[in-house]
C-alpha cells in the first residue's frame, strides 16, 4: 500500500473544503486562462476528485488519473452521477491518451511529491496530451512551518522543487506564466 492509498480517507474529509477552494481560484483566475473555451480537461492525480467535481461544472468533460486505487475508490464515489471518466495510472509514465486529446490539463499539488525526472516526464506527458495549455497548481517560494513539517514527513521533493520550479517547466515548456493562486501556491500555466 502506498502512502497515498493509506491517506486517502483523510484526504477524503477536506473534498467539500478543496472544492471551494478550487472553485474560488477558478473563478477568480479562469478568465486569464480562457477557462470557459476549455471543453475538453485532464486532472493529472486527481485524488478523490475534488478538482475533477469543480472543473465538470457547465459542459466540460473531464478525465481523471490517479496513481492511487484508494484515492480513485473515494472519488467515485464522490462523483456519483457526474458525467467523468476516471483511471488509473503514473503520470510520471506514458498517460493513456493520444495526443493532443485535451484543451486543458491540469495537476494540483502533485509536482512537488516527484522527483525532478518524475516531474519533467509528467511535464512531457501533459504536454504531448495537451493542445491548449498545462496548469501546474502547486506551490510558490512563499513556505510555513507546517507545510515544510508535512512535506518532509510525506517524503515528497518538495524543497528542490520550490527553489526554481518555473525554470524547470521551461525545460519542457515553450513559455511559462505564474499566476498567483493562494498565499503559498501559484498557477504555472504552461504553453506546450
Amino acid at each position: 500500500m502506498g502512502v497515498f492509498d493509506f491517506i486517502a480517507p483523510a484526504y477524503g474529509l477536506f473534498f467539500n473544503m478543496q472544492r471551494r477552494s478550487f472553485r474560488e481560484v477558478l473563478e477568480r483566475l479562469g478568465e486569464d486562462i480562457g477557462f470557459d473555451k476549455m471543453k475538453r480537461i485532464l486532472d493529472v492525480g486527481c485524488g478523490t476528485g475534488a478538482l475533477v467535481s469543480v472543473l465538470s461544472e457547465g459542459k466540460r468533460t473531464v478525465w481523471g488519473i490517479d496513481n492511487s486505487d484508494k484515492m480513485l475508490q473515494i472519488a467515485r464515489k464522490r462523483l456519483s452521477g457526474k458525467y467523468v471518466e476516471l483511471f488509473k495510472g503514473n503520470a510520471a509514465r506514458e498517460l493513456p491518451f493520444r495526443d493532443k486529446s485535451f484543451d486543458m490539463s491540469i495537476a494540483s499539488y502533485v509536482a512537488h511529491g516527484m522527483v525532478k525526472d518524475e516531474r519533467i516526464s509528467m511535464y512531457r506527458e501533459m504536454q504531448r496530451v495537451t493542445v491548449g495549455i498545462v496548469v501546474i497548481h502547486d506551490y510558490n517560494k512563499v513556505r510555513s512551518v507546517m507545510t515544510s513539517i508535512v512535506e518532509k514527513l510525506e517524503g515528497g521533493d518538495y524543497f528542490e522543487f520550490i527553489k526554481d520550479p518555473d525554470g524547470e517547466m521551461r525545460e519542457v515548456f515553450s513559455s511559462v506564466r505564474i499566476l498567483e493562486a493562494g498565499k503559498r501556491s501559484a498557477w504555472y500555466v504552461c504553453t506546450p
